[in-house]
């Protein structure tokens, strides 16, 4: 299902004004690029909703998803390299999602200076909620798109994150 519209949207009037004043530049990775900027800020706010919904800000949803899903409790340091957060901003995190009890720490028995965390089953409860809203609003967003365009652009999207690595 073809999704043109004869309507022109703000990135194909970005994209006019700046072919008028440089006509000599392909300006065609705009079509793309500027699109999926805006789609990425519309996501943005469709993840605090639902984080929102659930009791939990943003950066308490990806300590708590990553705890989840383990299913064990995880070094901090394991925290850290999979929220790629510096340590003491996990430690703050982890502070805090302690206070409102949503997590547990212990010392580590085989490292003395290391902690374990693990997710309570409050933690539990707000984490699943949020990913259960998440996904209600995103199949919502996503509902004018087709299942297999929706595969396609996951397709196009893995590649184009893989170019993280290709950067210069």
């Amino acid at each position: 299902m073809p999704y043109a519209s004869s309507k022109d949207d703000e990135v194909d009037l970005l994209i006019d004004a700046w072919s008028q004043l440089l006509p000599e530049v392909d300006l065609t990775p705009l079509d793309v690029m500027s699109r999926l900027r805006r789609a990425a800020f519309h996501l943005s706010k469709l993840r605090a909703k639902a984080f929102a919904s659930a009791g939990i800000a943003v950066w308490e949803f990806d300590v708590l998803a990553v705890l989840r899903r383990a299913g064990t409790e995880l070094s901090a340091t394991r925290l850290i390299t999979a929220t790629m957060i510096g340590s003491a901003a996990m430690t703050n995190r982890l502070d805090k999602l302690a206070e409102r009890g949503l997590v547990h720490r212990r010392p580590n028995p085989s490292d003395g200076r290391a902690i374990l965390v693990a997710i309570t089953a409050e933690g539990i409860d707000r984490v699943d909620a949020a990913m259960t809203e998440l996904v209600r609003l995103e199949a919502e967003a996503l509902r004018d798109v087709s299942r297999q365009d929706q595969a396609l652009l996951a397709s196009a999207l893995r590649v184009l994150a893989a170019g993280e690595t290709h950067e210069a």
